[in-house]
Order: structure tokens, then sequence, then C-alpha cells
């Protein structure tokens, strides 16, 4: 498969501060709030170097702004740091608001701008690549997850407010956020489907890809 213009693109890792308790809550009865934080950890970085061995400029976008790193957080930073990528945190009131904001910043300095969440271990290089050239034909290129929502944005355009009105967490998101663009007279790309990891079946299915 040809590699799309990686100078043409900028890629943006979310992800929220490793920190016991706080991430990957619907794991916490199967695995213990530790074994949820190991396995929010694991997938952060899994994310990461799925997307950085994509070749396209990669920015780590944090959930929160926080007083200092928490000590969960020492692995992920210093794999980030060895890679030479920019830390931001992300801006809004919503998921909606801080994805827009993200895309925004991102087409200030590039054709394009994708989002990708650190639990979508599915989504790999070539995976990206689909998306970088899907927006050659779209403003608006999504890779739908198999539980309604999605694994990945990109834009190449963006109409103010564009993700509002979203009921983020829900099985109809995707759908949700197709009629939303469309209705704005943005053009929608569909990849193929993949999955990330909320339940406990989920990590099962990623473990397995580790095998």
């Amino acid at each position: 498969m040809a590699k799309t213009n990686s100078s043409n693109a900028v890629l943006m890792q979310f992800a929220k501060w490793p920190e016991a308790g706080r991430v990957k809550t619907r794991l916490i009865p199967a695995l213990g709030v530790d074994g949820a934080l190991r396995a929010h950890l694991t997938l952060t970085l899994a994310v990461l170097e799925n997307l950085h061995r994509s070749g396209l400029t990669l920015q780590f976008w944090w959930d929160r702004e926080v007083e200092s790193a928490p000590v969960d957080a020492v692995e992920v930073v210093r794999a980030i740091e060895h890679r030479g990528l920019g830390q931001r945190i992300q801006q809004g009131a919503n998921l909606g608001s801080r994805m827009l904001n993200a895309l925004e910043n991102g087409l200030q300095s590039h054709a394009y701008a994708l989002i990708v969440g650190s639990d979508c271990p599915s989504v790999e290089p070539g995976y990206v690549h689909q998306a970088v050239s899907g927006l050659e034909h779209y403003d608006v290129v999504l890779g739908p997850s198999d539980d309604g929502g999605y694994v990945l944005i990109g834009a190449r355009r963006i109409v103010p407010g564009m993700l509002d009105g979203i009921e983020w967490g829900t099985e109809g998101v995707l759908e949700q956020t197709c009629i939303r663009l469309e209705k704005l007279g943005l053009s929608v790309g569909l990849l193929e489907p993949r999955w990330d990891v909320d339940e406990p079946e989920d990590w099962a299915r990623f473990q397995l890809t580790l095998q």
C-alpha cells in the first residue's frame, strides 16, 4: 500500500491521566482497581506504539491539566518523551468540544487532523493511512467501532458546533455524528469497523492479540 504524505497530516492520541479508580472503570469489576489501571497503561502504550509506527506527525493530548504528573504516569510520559512527541491538554466541556478544539488546532498547521483514543489498540498504522487517504475525498472520516461509536475521527474541514448534541457513550454516537455532520454540509467517509476496549470481554479480546 502506498504511504500517504506524512507532512500533510497530524495524528493526535487522546488519553486520560492514569490514576487508580478514574480509568477503565468498566473493567474494575473484573480486574479490580489496580488491574484496571494497569490495563489502561497497557492500552495507552500499545496505541502509542501503533500510532508512532504510522510515521505521521504525532501529538499526545492529556484529558486535563494537572499540577504534576501522577506517579503512575511515569512510564507513559517516558515513552512519549523518548519518541520526542509534544504533549498537550484537551480543552472543552465534553468530548465533542475537546475533539473539535483539537482538530481545529491541528488544521492550523496541517491539511488533515486525526484523533484516536487510547482504548483503541485495533487502530494499526495501515488503518491510519486509510483514514488519511479518505480525507483526500471527504471532509470528515470516521472509523466505526463495534459498539456504535468510533475509534478514529479525521477532518480536513470543520464547522463550529459540528460535534454538538451527541450522546457520548451510547450506541448511537456514530449515527448521530454522521447525521449532524451531513446536516451541516460536511461530506463523511466511513472506514471498516474496528473495536475498542471498554468491557471485560474487550480486554480478553485484546489479550488474545498479544499471544
